[in-house]
């Protein structure tokens, strides 16, 4: 019962190992892109899942205690929590660590190098539209990609009536 509470390390190499992999995955998941947080597909869910495991053995070490997770979950919330604080603090911040929304079509015409660039495909241009009352680019006014990884459609006057 007492090997419950009795760490393998000390309490800060665990703190320590938490903002490192915390640090390491907010990098990683910024440079992937939207998609990856917004619009998950079966195979984006997997990725997440396998993530998760494969970074576990980086973050408790040869700890199995039940305080060694405790001081991991608060260390992470924590982390989690300073990030919102600052990015709503800090002007630029936000930006930076989250990006700034992208324009997929101005003028009713798709823009197929962004597209690309954010790894999105027609058919999730034609599922957003479809969302919105209609059935092709030239409707709508401009579709954004947002900083969620939402999709927002902006129709044309008198479109999808």
């Amino acid at each position: 019962m007492s090997s419950l509470f009795e760490l393998a390390m000390p309490w800060w190499e665990f703190v320590l190992r938490a903002v490192v992999i915390y640090a390491a995955l907010l990098v990683l998941l910024r440079m992937s892109g939207k998609r990856t947080v917004g619009q998950f597909t079966p195979f984006d869910l997997m990725v997440l899942v396998v993530l998760g495991s494969a970074v576990e053995g980086s973050l408790i070490g040869e700890d199995v205690s039940l305080a060694g997770g405790l001081i991991l979950a608060a260390t992470l919330i924590a982390c989690n929590w300073l990030v919102g604080f600052a990015t709503a603090r800090v002007p630029g911040l936000a930006r930076l660590i989250e990006g700034s929304p992208v324009s997929l079509c101005r003028d009713g015409e798709l823009l197929p190098a962004v597209l690309r660039k954010q790894n999105l495909s027609r058919s999730d241009i034609d599922e957003a539209l479809r969302d919105n009352g209609l059935t092709e680019p030239s409707q709508a006014e401009q579709i954004m990609l947002e900083i969620d990884g939402t999709i927002t459609v902006v129709p044309r006057k008198g479109a999808g009536d």
